[in-house]
C-alpha cells in the first residue's frame, strides 16, 4: 500500500507539477531531481536532488522569475541542492548547454498558466519579503552616498569575518599560482601576486605608491614592507580603513603608509610613480569608468606605471549578475577586457601589457570555498545563517565562472606617456627586472 501510494504522489504530487511547469519556460526537460514539500519526487533519478521545501519558494519564482528569485529561495533555505552544491550546479550547467535550455522568457500566458498552476499548489500570495540579506541602496546610481552605502554592503559585513575566510594577507582578490605544487598554498599565491604587481610596477625603495582600493591593505603593506615604498592606500569602506591604520601601527610602517578613507573621485593632488587599483574597477559602474580612467592617469606622473586587475564578463552577458548584483556587490559592473583596454587608452593611458589569471581565480575562490566549509559553524555564528548561504552560493557560482569561461579577471599594465610619447619602459619586461634587481 505504501508503495502504491507513493508511486501516485510521484505522478500527481507537487514536484510533478513543478517540472512540468519549469519544463514550459525553460523549453525543455529538466536536468535535476525535484523532491517538492509534500515529499512527492519526479526527474532523473542520477540527476542532482533540488529539494523545494516550501510553497514560498514557488510564490518568490513568481514574483521574481529566474536568477534572482532563485537566489531568495536558496539563501533563505526554502530551496536547497543536496549533496555537494559546487558538483550540482556543475551537472545543471551542463545539462542545459546539453539540452538548450535558456532562462525564463515568460509572456503573458506563460505567466497566466504559472499563476494557475501556482493557485492549484497553494502558493499565490503577495510577494515575499526579501531576504535580510538582500541589499537596498537609496540615491542615484555611483552618487558617492551610494557608492559609499555600496561598498559598506559587502566589505564592512565584519573584518572578524574577512579575517576567518582569508589568508593571513587579508588580500580580496585572485591570487598568482606561480608553482603547480599541493604544498603551494593560497597564502603563496597571494604573496606571488603582490610581488608580481610590484614588478609590474617597478616598485623599488622611495617609489610613491597609490593603491585605489586598497582592501585589507595587503598590497600597501607587503610594497612598504618589502619594497620599502611610499604608500597612499585608500578605500571606501571605514572597516578596512580602521583594520590597514591598525596593521600599519603594528609594523611600525607609519613613516611609510598613509591610509584614507574616500572616494576615489576626490583624491587630490598626482604625480604618483605608480597607482595600483585590484579588482575595484568593477565597482566604479559603466557610464563613471571613462573618468576613472581619466583619475588614473591624473595621478600618475608622466612615464609612471598603472596597474589594473580587474574582473570581466563577455559582452552577451556584461554586468554582474542579478545575484551578484544583489546580494554581493550592489551596482557593479563587469565588461568585455577589450572595452576596459579601450577606455584605459582613451583616457591617454598606453597599454603594455594584459595578463589573464582566469584559471588562477578557479583556484583562489576554492581555497576560500573550502574554508568556508570547514569552518561553517564558525562563519554562520558570525554572521548568520541567511549570509553564511549567501557566500556559499557566491563563492561556488564564481569558481563556476570562471571555470567555464563566463568570467574572467586581468591584469593590465598600463604608462602615461610624455607629450612626446616617451614611455620610460624598456624594450624587454627580462630587461626592466634586470634594471631593477641591480637598483
Amino acid at each position: 500500500m505504501t508503495t502504491e501510494r507513493t508511486a501516485r504522489s510521484t505522478r500527481t504530487g507537487a514536484a510533478r507539477r513543478l517540472a512540468a511547469l519549469a519544463e514550459d519556460v525553460t523549453g525543455g526537460p529538466l536536468p535535476v531531481r525535484l523532491r517538492a514539500w509534500d515529499g512527492s519526487e519526479t526527474g532523473p533519478a542520477d540527476g542532482p536532488v533540488v529539494v523545494v521545501r516550501s510553497r514560498r519558494a514557488l510564490r518568490r519564482l513568481l514574483w521574481e522569475p529566474g536568477e534572482l528569485g532563485l537566489a531568495q529561495a536558496y539563501v533563505t533555505g526554502e530551496l536547497d541542492l543536496e549533496g555537494d552544491l559546487a558538483q550540482g550546479l556543475r551537472a545543471f550547467w551542463a545539462a542545459a548547454r546539453e539540452h538548450g535550455l535558456h532562462a525564463p522568457r515568460l509572456t503573458l500566458a506563460d505567466r497566466t498558466r504559472a499563476a494557475a498552476e501556482a493557485l492549484r499548489l497553494g502558493a499565490v500570495g503577495p510577494r515575499p519579503a526579501p531576504p535580510e540579506a538582500q541589499a537596498s541602496l537609496r540615491g542615484g546610481l555611483h552618487s558617492r552616498t551610494r557608492d559609499r552605502a555600496a561598498i559598506s554592503h559587502h566589505y564592512d559585513l565584519s573584518n572578524d569575518f574577512y579575517r576567518l575566510l582569508l589568508d593571513p594577507t587579508m588580500a580580496y582578490s585572485c591570487g598568482y599560482w606561480a608553482a603547480d605544487d599541493p604544498d603551494f598554498t593560497l597564502a603563496d599565491a597571494q604573496r606571488a601576486k603582490l610581488e608580481l604587481i610590484c614588478r609590474k610596477l617597478a616598485v623599488v625603495p622611495g617609489t610613491r605608491l597609490l593603491d585605489v582600493g586598497c582592501g585589507w591593505g595587503s598590497l600597501a603593506l607587503y610594497a612598504a614592507e618589502e619594497h620599502k615604498a611610499q604608500v597612499t592606500a585608500v578605500t571606501l569602506a571605514a572597516e578596512q580603513a580602521a583594520y590597514v591604520r591598525e596593521r600599519v601601527r603594528e609594523r611600525g610602517l607609519e613613516h611609510r603608509v598613509e591610509v584614507v578613507c574616500q572616494d576615489y573621485r576626490d583624491i587630490d593632488g598626482g604625480s604618483y610613480d605608480a597607482v595600483a587599483t585590484v579588482e575595484m574597477g568593477e565597482h566604479v559602474g559603466d557610464t563613471e569608468y571613462p573618468g576613472f580612467a581619466a583619475a588614473l592617469r591624473r595621478l600618475v606622473r608622466p612615464r609612471g606605471r598603472v596597474l589594473v586587475q580587474q574582473m570581466s564578463r563577455g559582452s552577451t552577458a556584461p554586468g554582474g549578475g542579478a545575484f551578484i548584483e544583489t546580494y554581493i556587490a550592489p551596482d557593479m559592473h563587469m565588461r568585455p577586457l577589450g572595452e576596459t583596454v579601450s577606455l584605459l587608452e582613451t583616457a591617454g593611458l598606453e597599454v603594455r601589457s594584459v595578463e589573464s589569471l582566469r584559471e588562477h581565480y578557479v583556484r583562489t575562490v576554492a581555497a576560500w570555498h573550502r574554508t568556508l566549509e570547514d569552518r561553517w559553524a564558525d562563519v554562520v555564528g558570525l554572521v548568520g545563517q541567511e549570509k553564511a548561504r549567501v557566500w556559499r552560493l557566491y563563492l561556488v557560482g564564481g569558481a563556476l565562472a570562471f571555470e567555464e569561461g563566463r568570467m574572467g579577471v586581468d591584469q593590465i599594465l598600463a604608462v602615461r606617456p610624455t607629450a612626446r610619447g616617451d614611455s620610460g619602459a624598456p624594450l624587454t619586461p627580462a630587461a626592466w627586472y634586470e634594471r631593477l634587481e641591480q637598483r
